[in-house]
């Protein structure tokens, strides 16, 4: 091997590079060969491809089938291999199909032939499962370490506004007061299922599949385990049909993405909303919205509307991976090379999706006087009145008649129900007396609700704190 051939990462003759050429008389079509090629998006998995294939050559070197030396001799290569391509120093090509052969290929221009006995024992079906793995693993992670950073900026905001009532809505009509935090301390629950569904999910994508070979396993005397523990794995896949062809773990991993999504896409739908002149309840940091070639006026919110878009995306994705999957006989077929494209954007967009959330909320104003007002508005304490009545000895569906007639004669009279004189009031029912206009009040409607899951600003309160010890639990 000549010194020119060591410094030119994947020198040679590209046909004859290819693994599998000494079945065929032929070249493979130009088109097939762009067609079939994995190499545009599958080279993002060099490091783990690397990673394991460093701990097959160390296994082997254990087991006997390589010497001591050659093993030395193989990881040693590896990193070389992988300090080229962080360099970018490595010239992807088409020829060589994936990032396996892209690797291979310049180890054994590196070492020579003792690069080529690196892939004993194994496949490219069980290499690439490895693979895919170990980088959705290490995604999971960095989308749990996301999702952990904007559940604190929620519980930071929801501290700070859990004296702030706005009205709360069914079908996006005021129905009753709630706090600001209580509202902000939703999102913190459904994020932290997003983490634990996670969490859970990561159990099963943390199995090894790498020992099945092709299908079948290998007649090496292999030692899985050995190589489980050098790359982290928690346990090894129990057939060799399942390992290869399996890809519960990146649909699985999608689907809680999805619902991620779904509930960052329902959190910008609000942003949406309370940003506009109509609601007036925030505003977002011009860093965070653009304005319109045309009118001067707007302000834009670009980023949760995009997140609010991005989740089709992931959404979509699963449903690729779920089609992908649904037809396939065992064990691996091409089919699968499909998975990586989908699944790689799911993670990519929520790990965005989540940055740029945990940026945008603390910038975030808050137009506490604009959440009032709107409060005041749609006879938000009507079943506070309600509830009155019922303590007062009125039985509920009676009270609610007598409510509803109250809040019709408002809506005649042009005012709240708290602006109605207690003769008028009392005119709908005599049980009413002068202690109601307690419960006409927002701050006596929200520190009403002073129990476990309630509105009351002390609740919230203690809420965030419970919320903070499950947090602390999490990043442990």
């Amino acid at each position: 091997m000549t010194g020119d051939q060591k410094s030119s990462p994947t020198a040679g003759s590209a046909e004859t590079s290819k693994p599998w050429t000494g079945r065929f008389t032929a070249p493979t079509d130009a088109f097939v060969e762009a067609f079939t090629a994995s190499i545009d998006f599958d080279k993002r998995l060099y490091a783990q491809d690397i990673r394991g294939s460093m701990a097959h050559a160390r296994m082997l070197g254990q087991v006997g089938v390589l010497s001591p030396q050659e093993a030395e001799q193989i990881t040693v290569g590896l990193a070389q291999v992988q300090a080229e391509i962080e360099a970018g120093q490595m010239r992807f090509q088409m020829s060589l199909e994936d990032i396996h052969m892209h690797v291979e290929t310049r180890l054994t221009e590196l070492i020579g032939d003792v690069g080529k006995k690196l892939h004993t024992g194994r496949s490219r079906n069980d290499q690439v499962a490895t693979d895919v793995r170990l980088y959705t693993r290490e995604s999971i992670d960095a989308i749990l370490a996301g999702i952990v950073r904007l559940e604190q900026a929620l519980l930071g905001l929801a501290e700070r506004e859990a004296d702030t009532i706005l009205p709360g809505f069914t079908h996006l009509q005021v129905a009753q007061p709630v706090t600001f935090g209580h509202h902000l301390l939703a999102y913190f629950e459904m994020l932290h299922r997003d983490a634990q569904r996670l969490v859970d999910t990561r159990r099963r994508v943390n199995v090894l599949p790498l020992g099945a070979a092709a299908l079948a396993g290998t007649t090496f005397p292999i030692d899985r385990e050995f190589v489980a523990r050098e790359l982290g794995f928690e346990a090894v896949a129990e057939n060799s049909l399942d390992a290869v062809s399996d890809r519960d773990f990146a649909i699985e991993t999608v689907f809680a993405l999805s619902l991620l999504m779904v509930h960052l896409s329902r959190f910008a739908e609000e942003l949406i909303l309370w940003s506009s002149p109509q609601f007036g309840f925030i505003e977002l940091s011009d860093s965070f919205c653009t304005g319109s070639s045309i009118m001067p006026q707007k302000k834009n919110p670009d980023v949760p509307e995009l997140v609010r878009g991005k989740s089709a995306r992931v959404i979509g994705a699963l449903q690729t991976l779920l089609v992908l999957m649904k037809g396939q006989p065992l064990a691996y077929n091409k089919d699968n090379q499909e998975d990586k494209e989908p699944l790689f954007d799911a993670l990519d967009t929520a790990r965005g999706s989540l940055k740029v959330f945990a940026e945008m909320l603390p910038e975030m104003t808050v137009r506490r006087e604009n959440m009032r007002a709107a409060a005041l508005k749609g006879f938000a304490t009507a079943t506070d009145l309600a509830d009155y009545l019922v303590r007062k000895g009125l039985p509920f569906r009676a009270a609610h008649e007598v409510v509803g007639k109250a809040v019709r004669h408002a809506i005649e009279a042009g005012c709240n129900l708290e602006d109605l004189p207690l003769e008028t009031l009392r005119g709908f029912s005599p049980l009413i007396e002068a202690d109601v206009q307690d419960v006409l009040t927002l701050e006596g409607s929200v520190n009403a609700r002073n129990h476990i899951g309630g509105t009351a600003p002390a609740q919230v309160r203690a809420a965030i704190d419970r919320a903070r010890q499950r947090l602390a639990g999490l990043e442990a």
